[in-house]
């Protein structure tokens, strides 16, 4: 019988959560008289199932498959370079460049992960059904259990969908490899998480857990990435309006252990460390190659995930404090890049002047550059904290950096690279409803609610409190940002679209979306072929070109050769 490769990784023999690590014995060992099919012992395999949204089946490549999507959703778009040197991971250059390939690891890797989820949840699947049979649970618990795990599902499915396009829906009835050409994934996955909002309780039962209002957002997200605005509609008002969410009073508070699970979390992958797990296998691995190299944050590893020119320049304001959607990328800001010869490179010296021209505040607590503050670790000093400059530029992410005064609690205390911490991963906020709610208002012309949403957003950005300072209380740069009411609003749609999509890129930039809005929005051949034909600063950019099949990522060949052929691979590839 071909067994598909997902169902091959099922029975796992480490089962981790944030809360509990399991040894469960094989599935198929187990029996009736060894372990009853109650709602305590499927509860279990439950958490086992949420354990793999991290991505972490066994502390080794997990940046491979990390649910923040930073090679897939921000190295393969325009917000960042691979970073560190050319020849460590090279593999992610291919994605960067749109010349991967079936057989690169990396997307063997996030494709088991993925899947595995899927196996576990397919599992609690089967489990319930068993349990009732025997008598073992009732149906008021199966119907708790059964909504959290097609909730689940349909999480796992929706990362699969929008990485490779053509998957096949597993469900806990497949027992052989079935086709993904021709299949109608979106309305399985819609099918699941409507279930999941017809059947869970308005508040989650355990951390960060699913609910009936998360449920819904998601459902809203799937029709947003099929550009199914009627139907995402209904489901965003419900949520922005009678939801338990809402914006975060400070930006950065989204990207802090200290404020985890925020009123603007709606779906976070939960993060521990220090709690007994082997190596705090329950922090965030997925991240770990991600962090300034050579510093005194954790040990230092490893430099990779290096904000790109493009994505720094995108935060530039004009007077009234508005983004430059035409001009933004015309000269780079000051900075202290080796391969940038125009007017705003300067030396890694005492000379060097940050930016003085007018910038969002978001920059600082997305992006480390040269001469501003980073987290209390001082300012950052540029060259110094990078691995390899010539290759990866000067700046880095920041947004999963712990502050200085968090070292030793919310980062692991053991392992190779103590930079695993238990900052969530974001894979919804609240502000991200605001502006799906924005674009709907857009294709129906109303221009009016689509410049609200979108200066909600802005609105919070332009709280002063919240910028990053100095050690005196000064503004760390010139930030100027301004709101579209109080500059002539939305003038036409085509203005409305650029606005929230440039919006969207400013609010979630390095959060693992940059890539898939683009494709979702059908923007992606022109901005990304306009970027790698930009960028005079990264050498192995030039020649690149973007097309339509890069849209998807190519298929693992283990997958396809597993499945007998089965499976088929996307075109182009």
């Amino acid at each position: 019988m071909k067994k598909i490769i997902t169902i091959i990784t099922i029975f796992t023999i480490l089962l981790f959560s944030c809360e509990e690590e399991l040894n469960v014995p094989i599935q198929s060992a187990i029996t009736d008289t060894d372990v009853p099919l109650n709602a305590t012992f499927i509860n279990t395999q439950l958490v086992a199932a949420y354990a793999m949204l991290d991505g972490n089946r066994d502390n080794t490549n997990v940046w491979r498959a990390a649910p923040s999507n930073w090679v897939y959703g921000e190295v393969a778009a325009d917000n960042a370079y691979k970073g560190s040197d050319a020849g460590d991971q090279s593999e992610i250059t291919a994605f960067e460049t749109y010349a991967g390939a079936p057989q690169n690891s990396y997307v063997d890797y996030k494709w088991v992960s993925v899947f595995e989820g899927i196996a576990r949840v397919n599992i609690v699947l089967n489990s319930i059904t068993n349990g009732i049979a025997a008598g073992t649970i009732t149906e008021e618990e199966a119907n708790d259990l059964r909504a959290e795990a097609r909730f689940l599902r349909a999480h796992y499915h929706f990362e699969a969908k929008k990485i490779w396009g053509n998957v096949p829906f597993v469900d806990e009835t497949i027992t052989e490899s079935i086709t993904n050409v021709g299949v109608d994934v979106w309305a399985a996955i819609e099918a699941d998480f409507q279930y999941a909002v017809d059947n869970l309780p308005e508040e989650s039962k355990r951390t960060g857990g699913a609910n009936k209002w998360n449920a819904q957002a998601y459902l809203a997200k799937a029709h947003m990435y099929q550009l199914d605005y009627a139907a995402a509609k209904p489901l965003l008002d419900n949520v922005i309006n009678n939801g338990p969410y809402s914006l975060n009073t400070f930006f950065h508070d989204n990207f802090d252990a200290d404020t985890n699970n925020s009123t603007e979390s709606v779906f976070a992958v939960q993060y521990a460390v220090n709690d007994g797990s082997n190596n705090s296998s329950n922090g965030n691995y997925g991240d770990i190659l991600n962090h300034p190299h050579n510093s005194p944050i954790g040990a230092g590893c490893c430099g990779f995930f290096q904000p790109s020119h493009n994505l720094v320049n995108a935060f530039k304001t004009d007077a009234n404090g508005l983004p430059l959607f035409d001009t933004f990328n015309t000269t780079n800001i000051s900075n202290v890049d080796p391969n940038d010869t125009s007017a705003s490179g300067f030396p890694d010296d005492d000379s060097f002047v940050p930016e003085q021209g007018n910038l969002d505040p978001r920059l600082d607590w997305t992006v480390g550059r040269k001469g501003i503050p980073f987290n209390g670790w001082g300012d950052f000093p540029g060259l110094a904290w990078t691995r390899d400059p010539a290759n990866g530029g000067s700046y880095v992410s920041k947004k999963i950096v712990y502050r200085a005064d968090q070292q030793g609690t919310v980062n692991t205390a053991t392992g190779w690279a103590t930079t695993v911490n238990a900052i969530n991963t974001n894979i919804i906020r609240f502000s991200e409803l605001l502006l799906w709610r924005a674009e709907v208002a857009t294709s129906e012309s109303d221009l009016g609610t689509a410049m609200m949403y979108v200066d909600m957003v802005r609105a919070r950005a332009a709280n002063p409190e919240g910028w990053v300072k100095r050690e005196n209380g000064t503004n760390a740069a010139n930030y100027v940002i301004g709101l579209y009411a109080d500059n002539g609003g939305f003038p036409n749609v085509a203005f409305a679209e650029e606005a929230i999509l440039f919006e969207y890129r400013l609010e979630t930039a390095l959060e693992g979306h940059r890539f898939f809005d683009l494709v979702r929005r059908k923007k992606a051949e022109e901005v990304l072929n306009e970027y790698v034909k930009d960028d005079k600063t990264r050498g192995y950019l030039a020649g690149a070109t973007y097309s339509g099949t890069n849209a998807v990522f190519p298929i693992p060949q283990s997958v396809i050769d597993l499945s007998k052929g089965v499976i088929k691979q996307n075109d182009g590839y």
